[in-house]
């Protein structure tokens, strides 16, 4: 009996990793467009009187909240919110594999196309300085580059050293995180932004 209950509770599970519910949740929209028979991909630069990353460049989106009722539709609402491109125009193609930063921190990125002629030009100035694409044929000809960042744990002040072996002479593992780039004319894209690029890039590349 305890066996069959576990087995229905294990197959009908929903979350994609351990500390999903209470992470901070956010989801991305990879808008590609057709421009002149070819196709690219839309960026925003973040508007520069923002307090959190002013002028780097990211896909439209943000913060999953508690009024949306999936990761997608979070998406959706972000992208008609900056972008003021409704989301009855926009065709979703697909999901890519969640980017999951820390077990605090998780983005859920969507493929779709838009229709080059409902982008507007008075996109929401108060987080958006400006849009422009990158050809996808350039992207996959593209090698980026990339820059190691080591990353330090520091425990706060009342951390309970005295529950651990060691307890203050323990050793934390120092852990390195690549960082990649990539330089389109006067654009440099980095961070996050540019992981779930390489990794849809090299989707792309597959056969």
């Amino acid at each position: 009996m305890f066996l069959e209950q576990l087995k229905r509770k294990l197959n009908t599970q929903q979350i994609t990793f351990i500390g999903e519910e209470t992470a901070f949740r956010s989801a991305v929209l990879i808008p590609i467009i057709q421009i002149e028979g070819e196709w690219h991909i839309l960026f925003e630069v973040r508007s520069f009187t923002l307090r959190k990353q002013p002028g780097d460049i990211s896909f439209p989106g943000g913060r999953v909240e508690d009024s949306d009722a999936s990761p997608l539709e979070a998406a959706l609402r972000e992208t008609h919110e900056e972008l003021g491109i409704h989301p009855n125009t926009i065709k979703v193609i697909g999901e890519l594999s969640p980017l999951i930063t820390s077990p605090s921190f998780v983005i859920y990125p969507y493929v779709a196309t838009i229709d080059n002629q409902v982008i507007q030009p008075s996109y929401n100035k108060e987080e958006v300085e400006e849009i422009f694409t990158i050809p996808i044929k350039w992207l996959l000809n593209y090698e980026p580059y990339s820059h190691l960042v080591k990353i330090k744990i520091i425990p706060p002040s009342d951390f309970p050293y005295e529950k651990i072996i060691n307890g203050r002479d323990y050793q934390w593992r120092t852990r390195e995180m690549e960082e990649w780039f990539y330089d389109y004319e006067q654009y440099t894209i980095w961070g996050l932004t540019a992981r779930i690029l390489k990794h849809f890039v090299e989707i792309l590349k597959n056969k």
